[in-house]
């Protein structure tokens, strides 16, 4: 196999510098998380700063990077002893109003034992009185031999006193926040919850009359932001919060304090509004780019005027440091899964390389870690299944098999089918037809036929560039483009045609420009009518020079060409050093790097006209200016 990609032939040892370990549970684990997060130097750094100052911070980044370990470290920065118990109390002059008490943290449940122990004293005293007077009536009527009067005149009495509760009774405070013996500031994962579990409800009373209804400051329950004070309250994807639940969060984030009432209008719980209970929290919220189009403005202010926003990174230097950080995280995965066992050096090994080809491109490692942990636990479970006392590099290999994403078992899929019904073949010679090759997800390669077809112009003044398969808008720019490429290198006049392009079975949508440099080859292939070569696929980005662009997904998409018996693949010469492809792949598939669009006809052509079509391109070349243009000279 021709493979110009100096680090492919690296082995996976050499790529882990020599450590003082045998297994990962020889590697020490800290035991903050905010130190077991790997690559976000300056995240981690800004986190620790604003757990200092108290400051609201807004992380962006790719899923799977650590975002949700950044708040659970910060909440272990802030303060414990800064904590509270919050009680709520029965009004006495407004039962629909609810007081509420704050204390230190553990002497709420102090405060509501003796409440208990007091109505508890009333309860007896009140039974003694009534045991007393139904037995005193019980007497009289015995006396008086007016049995079943007595008899009546007893359970009267005994409902009436039933019915009558002594004020202390409902002056049982209800204990709303319990801190008690509560080490570390809360970290409360408000993710997804509703209005009322956010911002706190008072339950429904079916029995609001007759004095058998249930206290209000009974029916109070906290919200997430008041469990959250004095600690961190997290929400991911807040961009899908409703916006008026995003206001009210605002309102709490800047009064630091919020009065519970009812979420539903139609519940006896909207009668009921408490007094402001304490939420003094720092909020972390999270997301991807695009959840700061459904944030609220005004939230998104109050973040960046008052605290921090980060962005997130996804990958990290491929350096012989960050790779002892990637031995620090799977001895963490190991130890906190707590069932799988750990991993030899050469399995750690195997990780790291694999960090390194999901990582995209060349010299840097992957930091999307919650993927890398589901490899780590696959392993560790087919290890633990053969009873192995380590996890080795046959278990990684056998997990990267095991645990494949849904998007690399749908393109597994896609590429049978189109092959079993000749969608794209992988040998002969096709006029306007050419493979390209796509990614679905975030890495799985897939096979992308693209056909184009010349037909004499409809229209008078020029032909057109259409095209079908549910393109969006980068793509359609991209190939609107190609028309401009093919008149400078070809000299063909498209004016006359116009030029159908289509992107077979692209049911999942094309996006991105990296399919240019193919349906380049398609049209300049169905304009001059020479076969291009099926055994070759293509990738790659054009630019309006016809100079090939680096794109994304490279390794992904060779492997896919691999498995459809593609021979041979085109990819920018840029993207060379991102190549990163299993083992048993190089021998299946030569990679050919190219840098203009004239090397990609040169080995994606084939037949009688190539030669002549070629050589035409050449002079067409030769007569470009190279250079700046000099000024004429005026006499």
């Amino acid at each position: 196999m021709a493979n110009n990609n100096p680090n492919s032939e690296v082995s996976n040892e050499e790529t882990l510098k020599p450590r003082s370990y045998k297994t990962s549970g020889d590697i020490d684990v800290p035991d903050r998380i905010i130190d077991q997060i790997i690559g976000q130097k300056e995240a981690v750094e800004t986190v620790k700063k604003a757990a200092k100052q108290r400051r609201n911070v807004l992380l962006i980044g790719e899923p799977g990077v650590g975002k949700s370990m950044l708040a659970k470290g910060m909440a272990e920065l802030l303060p414990p002893e800064e904590l509270q118990d919050i009680l709520v109390y029965p009004n006495i002059e407004d039962n629909h109003n609810p007081l509420i008490g704050v204390m230190p943290a553990g002497e709420g449940r102090n405060v509501v034992t003796n409440y208990k122990v007091k109505a508890k004293g009333q309860d007896e005293r009140k039974n003694m009185f009534m045991i007393a007077i139904i037995s005193l009536i019980v007497v009289i009527g015995f006396v008086l031999q007016q049995y079943l009067a007595a008899i009546i005149a007893a359970g009267i009495v005994f409902l009436a006193l039933q019915q009558m509760k002594p004020r202390s009774t409902v002056m049982v405070p209800k204990l709303l926040i319990n801190n008690n013996k509560r080490n570390m500031a809360p970290f409360v994962d408000a993710t997804g919850a509703h209005a009322g579990a956010l911002l706190g409800d008072v339950r429904h009373d079916p029995y609001q009359s007759g004095g058998l209804g249930t206290p209000a400051h009974e029916r109070v329950e906290a919200g997430m932001i008041h469990k959250a004070n004095k600690g961190v309250l997290y929400v991911d994807e807040i961009g899908s919060m409703q916006m008026k639940t995003q206001q009210e969060l605002l309102t709490a984030m800047q009064e630091k304090k919020y009065a519970i009432t009812g979420q539903s209008e139609t519940s006896s719980g909207a009668m009921v509004r408490s007094q402001e209970v304490p939420c003094d929290f720092v909020l972390v919220a999270s997301g991807n780019l695009h959840v700061l189009e459904g944030m609220h403005p005004a939230l998104r202010s109050r973040i960046r005027g008052y605290g921090y926003e980060v962005f997130m990174k996804d990958s990290m230097k491929d350096t012989p440091e960050n790779r002892d950080k990637l031995v620090q995280f799977v001895a963490q995965e190991v130890k906190k899964d707590g069932r799988i066992p750990h991993f030899s050096k050469e399995a750690v090994a195997e990780i790291i390389h694999e960090a390194q080809r999901r990582a995209g491109k060349k010299e840097a490692l992957t930091l999307r870690l919650r993927d890398l942990g589901g490899l780590v636990r696959a392993a560790g479970d087919i290890a633990k299944g053969e009873k192995a006392d380590y996890v080795t590099v046959d278990h990684v290999l056998n997990a990267k098999k095991l645990a494949r994403t849904l998007e690399q078992q749908i393109a597994d899929r896609y590429i049978v089918q189109r092959k079993r019904y000749r969608v794209f073949k992988s040998e002969g010679g096709e006029v306007g037809k050419v493979n390209g090759l796509a990614i679905i997800g975030d890495r799985s390669g897939i096979i992308m036929p693209i056909a184009a077809e010349a037909a004499p112009a409809q229209s008078k003044d020029e032909g057109k560039i259409i095209a079908t398969g549910k393109l969006g808008e980068i793509a359609k720019e991209a190939v609107q483009n190609v028309s401009a490429l093919v008149k400078k290198h070809t000299g063909t006049d498209i004016s006359n045609y116009d030029i159908h392009i289509q992107f077979l079975q692209s049911y999942e949508g094309v996006e991105g420009d990296s399919a240019s440099v193919s349906v380049a080859t398609a049209v300049v292939s169905a304009l001059e009518n020479i076969p291009v070569d099926q055994s070759v696929a293509l990738t790659g980005s054009l630019s309006i020079r016809g100079d090939v662009l680096p794109v994304g997904g490279v390794t992904g998409k060779i492997e896919a060409a691999a498995e459809a018996g593609i021979r041979k693949v085109l990819i920018p010469k840029s993207n060379m050093e991102d190549v990163l492809i299993e083992e048993h792949y190089r021998e299946k598939i030569e990679i050919i790097p190219v840098e203009t669009l004239s090397e990609v006809l040169e080995h994606a052509l084939m037949g009688k006209g190539k030669k002549g079509l070629m050589d035409k391109m050449q002079k067409i070349t030769d007569m470009v200016p190279k250079g700046i243009l000099q000024k004429p000279a005026t006499n």
